[in-house]
C-alpha cells in the first residue's frame, strides 16, 4: 500500500515500511526502511538540523543550516555538496556536470507497468501499486522520473529510474545508476557472492566501518566474477535473527554497486549499469531507462530475506508456461561425449536415459557446421552436420520422440568464429576493433548485437532452429567475455554505448524467440553462472549454475545462488566420477541429493556405468519424480554451511518436506547428528523417515574379515564377489512428531560409524557422504 500527499511517502508491505519526504529544499530525504510501522507524519522520523557541520558546503544562501553530504537522500547528483557516490552524472552542451533535482510531482498508479527498453517484473495479482515521483533538474530543465514498485504479499519493492532530456540541447550521461538509499550508521556487513568459472557464487562477508566497498562487473555480463546479488544487514544478523536487506538487480550487462560510509557516518548504496566505459548521448526530447532494482526487507534473518527474494522471482520474473510447470529430468550429452558422438551413439545413449526414467535427451555442442572443436563453425546454425547426422535435425530429433523422450538442442546465438561460414560472409558483424589484433575468449567472437541487421538475421537463423518439429528444449550459451568493446556498427562517438547497446539487443533476440516459441523450456548458460541474473530469467526459467559438476563444489555453489534465487531457477547435473572438472571421486548417492536440491538432470555415459549403477540412478529419478513439485517449488532453507551442508524444502501446504545433508569429511569420534527443520506447521502431527540405502561392502575394506567366516584379501576377486552379492544394510530412521517438535528441536539421527560397531543402528557416512530425508503429514 502506498500512502503519499505530495509531501510524505510511505510505502507498505505486509511486514515492512519504505518511508521519505520531500524536503523544504525540494531533495528527497529518505527516513525508514525496516519493519512495518504507523506513522502518519514524519516528525520522528526525520533528522533536525540547525546549523551545518564545519568545512562542508552548505546547499544555498537561504539554507544554512543544509549540506547535502550529511542527509540520507533517495537521489544525488554531482555538484551541490554531497561529496559521496550519486547516482547519475551528466556533461551537459555547456561542458557542466552539476545537477540539481528537485521534486516536481507525484503520480500513484495500480498495477506495475512494462518497461519499454529492458526486462521488467511483472504482476497478475491486482494488488501492485507504483508510486512514480517527477523530479525537475532548476538549472538545465531536465526530468527525472523515480518509480518505485510497491510488492505487499512478498515484502519486495522495486525501484528504478528514468531520465528526460526535456531541454533543448543534448546530454550526454555518463552514470545511470538505478536507486540510491542512504542508511544513518556505518559498521554494516556486506554479504556478496564471488569467484569465477566453475567456481561460482562463493559467499563473502565484509564489515564496513570507513570507506567504501564495491561489487561490479565488466565482462560484458552479470559475471561469475561477482553476482549483482547482495545483501546488508547488522553485524550480528544470521539465518534466523537480525536486520537484513537484500538487493537485485534485472539487468544482465555489466553491473555496479557501491556501499560507502561517510565523513558523518551514514551509509550509502547506489546500485545499476556499472558507469565503467559508459556513456549514452541524449538529443532532446530522447529518454533512458536504468533497469530495475529489486529491495527486501527482512527482521527475522537472512532465511527471511532469502524466502521473500524466492516467491518475488516465482511470481514477478519467470513467466510463461513452465513457470509453474515441473521440469523434465534431462540426460545432456555434454560430458558423455563432447564433440565425438554419432547419431547412433547419441540414440544408444538416450534409448539407455529412457530405461532409467529420463524425460528429455539434449544434444550439446557439435551438431553444425564441421564443428568437431572448439575452434570452428559458430554462427553456421543453417549447415548441420550430415556426417554426424544423416537425417538432420529433424531425423534425430523423431527417433528420440519415438523413444518416449522430448528433443533438445544447444545453441550459442550470440558467438562466431572467424573460421565459419558466417564470418566469412560478414567479418563486420564480429565485435572486434579494424586494423588491431584481437583478444579472443574461447576461440570465438561476440556478434555486434548493437547492429539491429545481425539482431534480425539471428532471429530469423534461431527461428529456424527453434521450428524443429519434436523440439522441446533449448540450452543458450555463451562462453566468453568482454574484450575489445567495438561495434562497426557505431560512429567513433557512440562506442562508449557499446556494452549497453549489446545488451539491448540481447533482450530483443530473447524476447521475440520467447515469444514465438513459448512451449519450448529454455535453458540459459554462459560458461555455467558467468550471466545468472534475473534479467534471463524473465525470458528463460531456469540456468545453468555452473559447468563444474563436482557434487562437493555445488555445496557452496548452490547454498549461494539460494540466498536470492528459488531452486527451481538453478540446474544441477549428475556426473562421472572422476569428475570432469575437479577429479574428485564422490559416491553417486550424494551427487544425486546435491542435484535433486536444484533442476535436476543427468550428464554422463550412462552405457558405460555398471547395471547396478543404472539401477540406482533409475531409483534415484523415480524418487525425484515422487517429491519433483516439492523439491522444484517448495520453501527452501539453509541449515548448515560447515563441514556439514544442510538444506531443506518444504511443500507450500506444509504437506512434505525433503532434507539433504552432505558431510565433506569424516571427524573420527564425532557420533552424533542433527538434523535441523523449520517451516512445517506447528500443530501437525508427521511421518519422518529417511531414505534406506545399501551400501558396497569394500567400502569396508579388509573390517569385512570381522563378520566373514572365511579370511577375505581387501581387492581380491572373492572380496569383489562378495561385493557383487552382499550389501551393507544402512541405517533406519522412522519416527513421529508434531511439527513444532520438528521445528524447534530437529531430529537426533542414530550414531555415525566410529570403528566400534556397525549395524542397523549405524550411520555409514563416510567422507563426501549424503543422506536424504522425507517428512509427510502422519496418518491420523
Amino acid at each position: 500500500m502506498i500512502k503519499a500527499d505530495g509531501k510524505v511517502f510511505f510505502l507498505n508491505t505486509k511486514s515492512t515500511t519504505y518511508a521519505f519526504r520531500v524536503m523544504e529544499t525540494g531533495q528527497l530525504e529518505h527516513m525508514y526502511y525496516g519493519r512495518l510501522i504507523n506513522c502518519d507524519e514524519p516528525s520522528v522520523l526525520k533528522e533536525k538540523r540547525a546549523f551545518a557541520p564545519g568545512n562542508t558546503i552548505t546547499y544555498d544562501d537561504a539554507h544554512q543550516d543544509l549540506t547535502l553530504e550529511d542527509v540520507r537522500l533517495e537521489l544525488s547528483a554531482i555538484g551541490k555538496g554531497d561529496l559521496r557516490e550519486p547516482m547519475l552524472e551528466v556533461i551537459c552542451a555547456d561542458g557542466s556536470t552539476s545537477l540539481d533535482f528537485v521534486y516536481d510531482s507525484y503520480e500513484v498508479i495500480s498495477g506495475k507497468p512494462e518497461f519499454k527498453t529492458l526486462p521488467s517484473s511483472y504482476d497478475e495479482s491486482g494488488k501492485v501499486e507504483t508510486l512514480n515521483v517527477t523530479m525537475k533538474d532548476k538549472n538545465h530543465g531536465f526530468t527525472l522520473i523515480l518509480s518505485y514498485s510497491v510488492f505487499e504479499e512478498c515484502d519486495v519493492i522495486t525501484r528504478s529510474a528514468k531520465f528526460i532530456n526535456t531541454s533543448d540541447e543534448s546530454v550526454r550521461l555518463t552514470r545511470m545508476l538505478s536507486m540510491l538509499m542512504d542508511y544513518d550508521h556505518p559498521g554494516m556487513k556486506i554479504t556478496s557472492f564471488h569467484g569465477g568459472w566453475t567456481r561460482e557464487m562463493n559467499k563473502s562477508d565484509i564489515v564496513l566501518p570507513a570507506g567504501k566497498f564495491v561489487n561490479a562487473s565488466f565482462t560484458g555480463t552479470s559475471s561469475n566474477r561477482c553476482n549483482p546479488l547482495f545483501m546488508i544487514s547488522e553485524p550480528d544478523s544470521c539465518e534466523e535473527s537480525g536486520d537484513v536487506w537484500g538487493f537485485n538487480l534485472l539487468y544482465s550487462g555489466n553491473h555496479y554497486s557501491a556501499t560507502e560510509v561517510s565523513s558523518f557516518k551514514k551509509t550509502r548504496v547506489v546500485y545499476g549499469i556499472n558507469p565503467q566505459n559508459f556513456a549514452w548521448d541524449l538529443a532532446a526530447g530522447e529518454e533512458f531507462e536504468a533497469p530495475e532494482a529489486v529491495l527486501t526487507y527482512s527482521a527475522a534473518g537472512f532465511r527471511q530475506m532469502s524466502l521473500n527474494m524466492h516467491d518475488f522471482v516465482r511470481e514477478h520474473i519467470t513467466r510463461g508456461p513452465w513457470k509453474k510447470k515441473e521440469r523434465p529430468v534431462l540426460i545432456n550429452s555434454w560430458e558423455a561425449s563432447y564433440f565425438d558422438f554419432t547419431e547412433g551413439s547419441l540414440l544408444k545413449l538416450a534409448k539407455t536415459a529412457k530405461n532409467a526414467g529420463a524425460e528429455l535427451f539434449v544434444m550439446d555442442d557439435g551438431w553444425f557446421g564441421d564443428r568437431n572443436d572448439d575452434h570452428r563453425a559458430l554462427g553456421d546454425w543453417d549447415i548441420v552436420n550430415k556426417k554426424k547426422l544423416p537425417g538432420g535435425l529433424e531425423g534425430l530429433s523423431k527417433k528420440v520422440n519415438d523413444l518416449g523422450l522430448m528433443f533438445g538442442l544447444w545453441v550459442e546465438p550470440e558467438m562466431i568464429n572467424v573460421d565459419s561460414e558466417l564470418y566469412r560472409k560478414h567479418p563486420d558483424w564480429a565485435i572486434d576493433i579494424p586494423n588491431m589484433d584481437h583478444s579472443e575468449g574461447r576461440f570465438q567472437r561476440l556478434l555486434d548485437l548493437c547492429n539491429p541487421e545481425v539482431v534480425d538475421y539471428m532471429i530469423d537463423r534461431m527461428s529456424e532452429v527453434f521450428s524443429t518439429p519434436g523440439l522441446s528444449y533449448i540450452k543458450w550459451d555463451m562462453n566468453r567475455n568482454f574484450s575489445d568493446y567495438y561495434s562497426k556498427y557505431l560512429p567513433a562517438d557512440k562506442q562508449l554505448e557499446v556494452s549497453h547497446r549489446y545488451v539491448l539487443g540481447f533482450y530483443r533476440l530473447l524476447k521475440t524467440l520467447a515469444e514465438r516459441f513459448p512451449e519450448i523450456l529454455m535453458e540459459g548458460c554462459a560458461s555455467g553462472g558467468n550471466r545468472f541474473d534475473l534479467g534471463v530469467l524473465c525470458y528463460y526459467p531456469q540456468i545453468w549454475a555452473s559447468d563444474n559438476t563436482d557434487a562437493v563444489s555445488r555445496l557452496a555453489i548452490q547454498d549461494g545462488y539460494s540466498y536470492g534465487y528459488p531452486q527451481s531457477t538453478y540446474t544441477a547435473h549428475v556426473s562421472a566420477c572422476p569428475n570432469h572438472q575437479t577429479l574428485r571421486v564422490t559416491p553417486l548417492e550424494s551427487r544425486f541429493a546435491v542435484a535433486s536440491f536444484g533442476v535436476l538432470g543427468y550428464e554422463l555415459n550412462l552405457n558405460d556405468m555398471k547395471s547396478e549403477d543404472i539401477a540406482a540412478v533409475k531409483a534415484q529419478i523415480e524418487l525425484y519424480k515422487q517429491y519433483r513439485k516439492t523439491l522444484q517449488f517448495g520453501d527452501f532453507y539453509r541449515h548448515r554451511a560447515d563441514n556439514i551442508y544442510q538444506w531443506s524444502i518444504v511443500d507450500k501446504d506444509k504437506s512434505t518436506s525433503v532434507s539433504m545433508l552432505m558431510q565433506r569429511e569424516i571427524v573420527a569420534g564425532d557420533q552424533y547428528l542433527k538434523l535441523e527443520m523449520a517451516g512445517l506447521d506447528p500443530q501437525t502431527k508427521y511421518h519422518f523417515f529417511g531414505r534406506k540405502l545399501e551400501y558396497n561392502v569394500k567400502g569396508f575394506g579388509d573390517l569385512v574379515n570381522t563378520v566373514s567366516p572365511i579370511h577375505i584379501k581387501q581387492d581380491s576377486l572373492v572380496h569383489n564377489l562378495v561385493a557383487k552379492f552382499v550389501k551393507m544394510p544402512g541405517e533406519i530412521e522412522d519416527y513421529v512428531a508434531y511439527g513444532n517438535t520438528l521445528n524447534s528441536n530437529g531430529v537426533k539421527l542414530v550414531q555415525s560409524f566410529v570403528g566400534t560397531g556397525f549395524n542397523e543402528e549405524v550411520r555409514y557416512f563416510p567422507d563426501f557422504g549424503a543422506r536424504l530425508y522425507f517428512v509427510e503429514k502422519a496418518d491420523d
